[in-house]
């Protein structure tokens, strides 16, 4: 009986796409090139998409021995060489999709990737180019004068930005889900094998002969596990449609759209690896003022889960290492509202576009978030509370009753929680931290969702053995805890407030997952550490992209910018970026809009319809239940799906049970099968690799980038450090080396920094207006000169600054010219070093002195010859005696060791 579950990885890693003619093939293969798969794509068809996939597996000779015959079969001649024949096209890494506009279909292959995080052994890749191909043959071809225009639109979606994707590790799930995965009792699932499945199985024990069958070594069974994804995040869903159901598993690779960012914390040498996921739902997706609010589905805009995964390093197994994960949402205010931009106001007003009295639209999305996530649903709602003008209000004012509806109809312990709290008031207000404050909510939120570990033995509670979860939400399971609920932040753009916001609990929740962990002796995180400044950088990674994809730019305030350390040229650049958003919000918005709308496939092009610049609004594309009356309606009352309250706290999705099971594909593989060998996956022991390939992520470093280069100093990244101390300044916000040296240079003649009134207080919406010129940029570039007493300029700040810098590592000051002994002993130094080279140059080596290991030069201990023998310890010895044994044909006994060693080289090589 199978006891453990592993993930299959995909079978399909590399691929060439050969065509001829009438025809194209694509070969795909896995990473060791042992196993092959062909499909066959025809060109003769000018507008539908037929695709051949025999669902036979290659192996190499099988392959060549096909692709030669295509290329003799396809030449117009006998023995012709040339272009008529197979000819290979393009290399490539995945399949894209598959999209049709006025014409024929073209495939999208991804032909350049690059790694970016590794969890557990399972490799996440960036794509950084694609290949967009047309399919029919030229005489095959229709031409339509509107074709080009819409290919110009559909490639507007940069896929070499931010688009990622993995060949084992599925990203639209949390790491929470993948791993309790793994834990279902699927022999419970798990159908018996019919007897057309043991007719090939014994076929396939036919043609693979087991030569370890009579050595009495037992065959170890376990399940290989294949999720469906979760198509909410999932971005070429839509163009894998046509294919899902044609083609082998492994041919569909499914990415997702967002930010994946990882960096290496050093604890005393110990790696700890924390990693960063954003996942951008496809649903109501868009740019800024073109999507708000939310659909008739209950999609909103803007909506993004972050997953952040802490992984003790050291230990690389995804299932017997420790891992941890903290899940937050962000996405906008759940009601039918919108904002007109065509009066081109920096702020346009905000509008109610649709009534909805029994919270229709909130109450889909909160089913939706109960489903995956369980409860309690918490809001932290950030809009403002008081205005001379109503304009955010008008968002809370709906919001909270809507809640207090959806309310009352569930059970007290699985209500939703709503906090709302004017975090631009606060910020205004000089006797309040805003910090402070995000920091009590913080904690109240972990304290009441709990996060993911999946060890049951946690460090902490060997070191405090008082201090048990009593307290802590979630639910601990004999596997470790689990996550219940989850925090919903919300402002009105869902950017800069936003961001800060998760930044504060994302930061308590790393002090629980390192402390459970055992990394630090308390869960608590103080700023200005090393562990938080890494973090910090990470998150602003983060909001950055984030905002770019839905904002058009950076982040206009960010979390220095709260906590009121920022630098007097962050204001000028927090100008530039509300300038740079405003510009992409009036001019390039709808541009992207309709590239994101075509990707997708909300719209599909046809001679039918209008096309897709004529339509006056994309409304209807994204609410499509508006054109027709429901035939099934929910209930107002009950407006959860069945099935979900019985199962909370704990989310449905992740409950063992009939329906979800649906969705989990299993197979009985061999424990030693390489479609679940992580460890041969990642080290790829059966080629000749470098180091640089195969540990190719250039993360950032705690020790390298933020670590004081001063000797002496304490090396935990939880040691509270000054700005001066760092490695990578405090106050140098992503500036470049220019702008640190000008900032430095002008710093005695800079204005001072804008006030905390000057702050601005409404993050990205009040960005654009209200802004004080106090801290405007000092037109003084020059280097600043000291004057001595008599009057002349000595030396220039960066020169003292520079002898300052050397001073630390070395330990004196290169200021006073050295003393006359220092130099005599230079000297002396030298000319023993010019005698030792010039008697290498100028005379003859004898190759015997080298082997007998004697020293070339009068000095024994200097000469570069002088090299001490290797000593070599017994059992090296013996293993040396038995292989020279062996090459002279005497053999020692194998042990059983040895047999199952060689028994999984034999099966991963040749069966």
């Amino acid at each position: 009986m199978p006891q453990s579950a592993s993930i299959i990885i995909s079978g399909i890693q590399t691929m060439v796409l050969y065509e001829t003619r009438a025809r194209f093939f694509l070969v795909g293969t896995n990473q060791a090139q042992t196993k092959h798969r062909v499909l066959k794509i025809d060109r003769t068809e000018p507008k539908d998409l037929v695709i051949i996939d025999d669902k036979h597996v290659y192996n190499q000779e099988e392959v060549r021995e096909l692709l030669g015959r295509l290329d003799l079969g396809n030449r117009t001649k006998i023995g012709q060489k040339g272009s008529s024949g197979l000819s290979r096209a393009v290399a490539a890494y995945g399949i894209v999709g598959f999209v049709r506009f006025l014409e024929g279909y073209y495939i999208v292959l991804i032909t350049k990737l690059r790694k970016v995080a590794d969890i557990g052994g399972q490799s996440v890749y960036k794509i950084e180019d694609t290949s967009m191909i047309y399919i029919p043959n030229d005489s095959a071809r229709i031409t339509h004068p509107d074709e080009a225009r819409y290919v110009r639109i559909f490639q507007n979606v940069d896929l070499s930005s931010n688009f990622y994707f993995s060949y084992s590790y599925d990203l639209s799930h949390s790491l929470q889900y993948n791993l309790t995965l793994l834990q279902r009792p699927y022999e419970l699932w798990t159908p018996p094998v019919s007897s057309a499945e043991e007719v090939v199985q014994t076929q396939s024990k036919q043609d693979s002969f087991d030569i370890f069958e009579d050595e009495g070594v037992p065959t170890q069974v376990v399940y290989g596990i294949q999720n469906e994804p979760y198509y909410k995040y999932v971005w070429n869903g839509k163009l894998l449609e046509r294919i899902k159901d044609i083609v082998h598993q492994d041919w569909l690779m499914y990415i997702i759209h967002g930010f994946c960012g990882q960096s290496k914390l050093l604890i005393y040498g110990r790696p700890v690896h924390i990693t960063l996921i954003a996942r951008r739902s496809s649903k109501f997706a868009g740019t800024r003022f073109l999507k708000r609010g939310a659909n008739c589905e209950g999609d909103v805009a803007n909506e993004v889960e972050t997953e952040q995964i802490v992984h003790d390093a050291s230990v690389m197994s995804f299932t017997a290492g420790r891992y941890s994960s903290y899940v937050q949402v962000r996405g906008s205010v759940p009601l039918y509202w919108s904002q007109d931009i065509s009066t081109m106001m920096p702020k346009p007003p905000i509008r109610l576009d649709q009534a909805d009295p029994y919270a229709h639209v909130a109450a889909l999305h909160f089913d939706q978030m109960l489903q995956r996530f369980g409860s309690p649903i918490i809001i932290l709602n950030l809009v403002k509370k008081r205005e001379k003008r109503k304009h955010e209000k008008i968002l809370s004012e709906e919001l909270y009753p809507a809640v207090l509806n959806l309310n009352q109809f569930l059970p007290p312990e699985n209500c939703i929680d709503y906090i709302a709290w004017d975090m631009a008031r606060y910020t205004k207000s000089k006797l309040c931290n805003v910090l402070d404050r995000l920091s009590m909510i913080a904690e109240t939120v972990v304290k009441r969702t709990g996060f993911f570990i999946n060890r049951s033995d946690f460090y902490c509670h060997t070191l405090r053995p008082e201090d048990r979860w009593g307290a802590l939400g979630g639910r601990i399971t004999a596997s470790g805890l689990v996550q219940t609920g989850v925090l919903r932040t919300n402002c009105v753009d869902c950017l800069d407030r936003t961001n800060t916001a998760q930044f504060m609990v994302g930061k308590c929740a790393l002090a629980y997952q390192l402390y459970a962990l055992g990394m630090i002796d308390k869960p608590k995180l103080q700023f200005d550490t090393d562990c938080v400044r890494l973090f910090e950088e990470l998150y602003e990674d983060h909001g950055d992209t984030l905002s770019l994809q839905y904002g058009g730019s950076q982040l206009v305030h960010r979390v220095k910018t709260y906590r009121k350390i920022a630098p007097w040229t962050q204001h000028s650049k927090d100008i530039m970026q509300t300038l740079s958003r405003y510009y992409s919000n009036a001019f390039s918005d709808a541009d992207r809009q309709d590239a994101i709308n075509l990707f997708l496939q909300v719209y599909q092009p046809s001679e039918s319809k209008p096309h897709l610049w004529e339509l006056p609004t994309d409304f209807y594309l994204h609410q499509r239940n508006t054109m027709c009356l429901p035939q099934n309606r929910r209930s107002y009352t009950l407006w959860w799906s069945e099935g979900i309250l019985s199962y909370l706290p704990v989310a449905y999705d992740e409950v063992p049970c009939e329906e979800t099971m649906k969705r989990v594909k299993v197979k009985r593989v061999n424990r030693f099968d390489e479609s679940i060998d992580i460890y041969t996956e990642f080290f790829k022991p059966y080629e000749l690799t470098s180091f640089d390939d195969t540990f190719c992520i250039a993360m950032t470093n705690s020790l390298r980038e933020f670590m004081p280069k001063t000797l002496g100093v304490d090396p935990s990244p939880f040691t509270v450090r000054k700005p001066e101390e760092t490695g990578k300044s405090a106050l140098s916000n992503k500036s470049s080396k220019d702008e640190t040296l000008l900032q430095r240079k002008t710093a005695a003649s800079a204005p001072p920094p804008p006030s905390e009134e000057a702050i601005s207080s409404t993050s990205e919406d009040d960005s654009e207006e209200d802004r004080d010129d106090d801290g405007s940029v000092s037109q003084r570039s020059t280097p600043i000169k000291l004057l001595t007493e008599s009057g002349e300029s000595s030396r220039t700040q960066e020169e003292i600054q520079k002898q300052q810098s050397m001073k630390e590592p070395y330990g004196l000051s290169l200021a006073a010219f050295p003393a006359e002994e220092d130099l005599l002993i230079y000297e002396r130094f030298a000319h023993l070093g010019e005698s030792q080279h010039r008697r290498e140059r100028t005379g003859h080596v004898n190759l015997a002195n080298i082997i007998c290991l004697e020293p070339v030069s009068s000095f024994s201990e200097d000469s570069i010859y002088a090299v001490c023998p290797p000593q070599v310890d017994r059992a090296s010895c013996d293993e040396f005696e038995s292989h020279a044994m062996a090459a002279h044909g005497q053999m020692r006994a194998l042990c059983r060791e040895d047999m199952l060693i060689y028994r999984d080289y034999f099966k991963n090589r040749f069966m």
